[in-house]
């Protein structure tokens, strides 16, 4: 008798919390939403208006400016989209660390944006 045991599909289990989390947390014009979406290569932020449906800023690890290792990088792009951000006019944010733990990568990101600006 072969008993296979499954392991839970990681990004599904991600995306059941962020869609729980989203049903709490929204994005407006005066306090937008700083989202995070996390690769295994890259790391992307984005500052949304979800009452508008818009975009405000965002930045990637695919940016040009944007080197070293990944913790490095997310240090980076959280600089970055919190510079591109202050300069939009956007100060105060909700962060959605979009389902995955506030650790490594998500965690350096929310610092470096904090340190560059955004209050959250």
């Amino acid at each position: 008798m072969n008993i296979v045991i499954s392991k839970p599909d990681k990004n599904k289990t991600r995306q059941r919390r962020h869609a729980r989390v989203r049903g709490k947390i929204s994005g407006t014009s005066e306090r937008p939403r700083l989202n995070i979406f996390r690769s295994n290569t890259n790391i992307y932020a984005q500052l949304i208006d979800d009452v508008a449906g818009v975009t405000l800023a965002s930045a990637s690890s695919l940016d040009s400016e944007v080197t070293g290792t990944k913790t490095e990088q997310a240090a980076k792009v959280g600089a970055l989209v919190a510079q591109r951000a202050v300069a939009a006019g956007h100060k105060v944010v909700v962060f959605d660390r979009g389902g995955y733990l506030y650790h490594g990568r998500v965690q350096a990101l929310a610092e470096a944006a904090r340190e560059n600006g955004l209050e959250f």
